[in-house]
């Protein structure tokens, strides 16, 4: 589920040296130039009004006068099969390291009451299992750990909360991931405010809002999806519409979406399979549809997965200021900067910073391509009218 999030954070924080000998191995793809107007443009696109009914799809677990808080993070109909696999290895550790005691306890009584009995066997039996169950445990928490925590033993969901008293937005997410940010909301730009800003017509993906590097304090953007994936761009108007409705005017006249619990109810692991699938569904042949019906086991375990995922993370806690923002006689959270990350952290954020750095003014207009084929000229026409042959000239004319 973290596993996008995780990865752009790796991408900030990637030492420059390992990337830079990945890019002389590799053939290095060429970097798209940004440029001031780029980022101004698609600001001023994401205040415009967008002439299109405001819905939030959700899930929206607050939304009050001054606070909007919702899912964030991609991915969110994935999660599961890595839980699957997680429950599946620390089970096989558990069963050894049970094994191993079981072993070692009858070796105990045997050896409080020795009659001569042999236990070369059960002795075997014993640091097999303890090697093994041991051996297991330290590959896992070395090596796996890091991915079983992209859905289980960290936060519920990954959260983002809308501030309209403050114009402040906040990203709940772990450490792993770029840690909990405080980010302005006059910044924001949306995937959602034009279709040109959308990815693939936003099928199948949850709104996207992206923060260019001028507005974040920290040197590079900021990215989050938010909500559910969409069916179609449509879609993601009507949930951008309603968000900027909430900050810009307020919650009047906007339809009250529904609330989602934290709790961990079971259909919530097993409706997200199939969010932006809708299109998908409906022009589907019948021999499709058929054949779904006899994958849907998959979809089973796989919901199943998620369930477990749910029960085992716990449910993301906001810090007091934050909780507190917007509320009378209570300060307002300071926007996140570099110093707020530990010295090495903010080091690699200053040696990747030319990744995202914009070219000052405006992007060059595209020069059309003039033809470099020249114009015949009347010479050249009649010298290539003498070439032809005599056989294809007129047939009333006379050979001669």
């Amino acid at each position: 589920m973290y596993f996008f999030e995780w990865l752009t954070w790796l991408a900030y924080i990637d030492p420059k040296n390992e990337r830079e000998a990945f890019e002389k191995q590799h053939k290095k793809t060429r970097r798209k130039i940004a440029y001031e107007s780029d980022d101004q443009e698609m600001i001023e696109a994401a205040k415009k009004p967008i002439g299109i009914i405001p819905k939030s799809r959700g899930p929206v677990y607050t939304v009050n006068g001054h606070i909007l808080e919702m899912r964030c993070g991609i991915w969110e109909d994935k999660r599961g099969l890595i839980s699957i696999v997680s429950l599946t290895i620390i089970y096989m550790i558990a069963s050894d390291l049970y094994l191993a005691t079981k072993s070692f306890k009858t070796l105990l009584l045997i050896a409080q009451n020795y009659q001569g009995q042999p236990y070369g066997e059960r002795l075997f039996l014993g640091l097999f299992f303890l090697t093994m169950g041991l051996g297991s445990l330290w590959l896992y928490l070395k090596f796996g750990l890091r991915f079983t925590r992209f859905e289980m033993f960290t936060s519920r969901h990954l959260l983002i909360r809308f501030n309209r008293t403050t114009q402040q937005v906040y990203l709940h997410r772990p450490t792993y991931c770029g840690g909990i940010v405080t980010l302005p909301w006059h910044g924001v730009t949306s995937s959602g405010s034009d279709k040109k800003y959308a990815t693939a017509a936003g099928v199948g993906l949850p709104l996207e809002l992206l923060w260019p590097p001028s507005f974040t304090g920290t040197l590079h953007p900021e990215l989050v999806h938010v909500g559910k994936a969409s069916n179609n761009f449509a879609e993601q108007q009507s949930e951008w519409e309603f968000i900027r409705r909430f900050m810009d005017e307020g919650p009047e006249g906007l339809p009250r979406p529904p609330i989602t619990s934290h709790f961990p109810w079971p259909w919530q692991a097993f409706t997200p399979q199939f969010e932006g699938l809708t299109h998908y569904f409906r022009r589907s042949s019948r021999l499709t549809k058929l054949g779904l019906v006899f994958i849907s086991p998959a979809f089973l375990i796989i919901g199943t997965g998620h369930w477990l995922s749910l029960m085992l993370c716990w449910k993301p806690r906001w810090p007091k200021i934050i909780r507190e923002a917007g509320l009378p006689g209570k300060p307002t959270p300071p926007l996140t900067t570099l110093n707020d990350y530990p010295p090495a952290v903010q080091e690699r954020l200053r040696e990747n910073a030319y990744l995202w750095a914009t070219r000052p003014g405006k992007r060059p207009e595209r020069k059309k391509r003039a033809s470099t084929r020249k114009p015949k000229t009347a010479i050249a026409t009649s010298c290539l009218e003498n070439d032809i042959p005599a056989e294809t000239h007129r047939a009333d004319i006379s050979p001669g």
